[in-house]
């Protein structure tokens, strides 16, 4: 069964950096194209950033331009969310998705798979 395994969550202050990894295991077909979203509570899970399967093309929130950055992490179907100079509002569960749609201005997970999610804290 295909799932997504997440990592690299944790505790850290106001301007430190943070590394999410997410990799797909088990059956695939071809690649996906993947993406992070967050959610903090009481809010509505809103898209980070999203990259394209050929990893050639990005998109990103506005709200984390020049501070986080995705890519392919070195396989098939395994993507990776740098993120530096976090700040307190960053706080949230963050979720891995593939399979949804890339588009230029956002990424849609009408189909694919999420994982579980990885809590991200960032203190003040």
């Amino acid at each position: 069964q295909v799932h997504l395994a997440e990592s690299g969550g944790g505790l850290v202050q106001a301007g430190g950096s943070l590394r999410l990894s997410c990799a797909a295991s088990g059956r695939t077909v071809g690649e996906y194209n993947m993406a992070w979203f967050r959610q903090a509570p009481g809010k509505e899970r809103e898209l980070v950033a999203a990259i394209f399967w050929t990893g050639t093309s990005t998109y990103y929130a506005d709200s984390v331009k020049g501070r986080f950055t995705i890519s392919r992490d070195g396989a098939e179907n395994t993507v990776a969310l740098q993120m530096d100079t976090l700040k307190p509002e960053d706080t949230a569960v963050y979720y891995c998705h593939a399979g949804g749609d890339y588009r230029n201005d956002g990424y849609l997970p009408a189909y694919g798979i999420w994982g579980q999610g990885t809590q991200v804290t960032v203190s003040t």
